[in-house]
């Protein structure tokens, strides 16, 4: 496929996906790379944009540019912003609210804290990314597990085995301690995610680095 016919599906994607206002926001393709631009009402619409895209076949790789603009009847306090992402997190039973801190300024959310589980540091995120305002999260949550598998690699790869979605032959693994680096080739979006989530799920990972290529 070439970038034009790539570039055209995108944008049809874009325009499908009933969640997006797509009218502000600009696709270009160059070698595959598709670079979103323009601007969106939320954090959340930018989110679904970019898995919008990750969705179209032929997508190497994405370049996330665009910017959350508020109508000017929509904006929310940084106070009001806390005090909300505080109620959801405490909402949320398999987060850990009591160790997460949470700091607003001009709708950017940063969390800070510890917790065990890296489901639970993506859950926190989740829980305060499409609240009302919010125009970013930077999650600093560090994940500091009260156990450490007694063989990282194996467990990775024969969780990759049992996961019907991923062909394990093209990806290869790499355990430093707590860190893992996967490598390789993949044939699509949801093979990679589906490798990524069964690395993190496996006790002791704190950190993971993808270098997988979908091709």
């Amino acid at each position: 496929m070439n970038d034009q016919d790539l570039r055209q599906d995108v944008i049809d994607e874009l325009s499908f996906e009933p969640s997006i206002d797509d009218a502000d926001i600009g696709v270009a393709v160059e070698n595959g790379i598709v670079t979103l631009s323009g601007h969106v009402a939320s954090y959340a619409e930018k989110i679904t944009a970019e898995r919008a895209t990750q969705r179209v076949k032929g997508v190497r790789g994405i370049a996330q540019e665009i910017e959350v603009r508020f109508p000017s009847d929509s904006k929310t306090a940084d106070d009001q912003i806390a005090e909300r992402a505080i109620d959801v997190l405490d909402w949320n039973v398999i987060v850990p609210s009591e160790n997460i801190q949470v700091k607003v300024e001009k709708g950017w959310v940063t969390l800070s804290g510890q917790v065990n589980w890296n489901f639970q540091k993506t859950g926190a995120e989740n829980s305060v990314r499409k609240l009302t305002g919010v125009k970013g999260v930077a999650n600093l949550i560090e994940v500091t597990p009260k156990f450490l598998a007694a063989d990282v690699k194996s467990s990775i790869e024969k969780a990759l085995k049992r996961n019907a979605e991923v062909e394990i032959k093209g990806i290869q693994v790499r355990v430093d301690g707590n860190k893992v680096t996967l490598e390789g080739r993949v044939h699509s979006w949801p093979e990679r995610d589906a490798a990524q989530h069964a690395a993190w799920s496996v006790p002791g990972v704190t950190w993971v680095k993808d270098n997988l290529v979908v091709s």
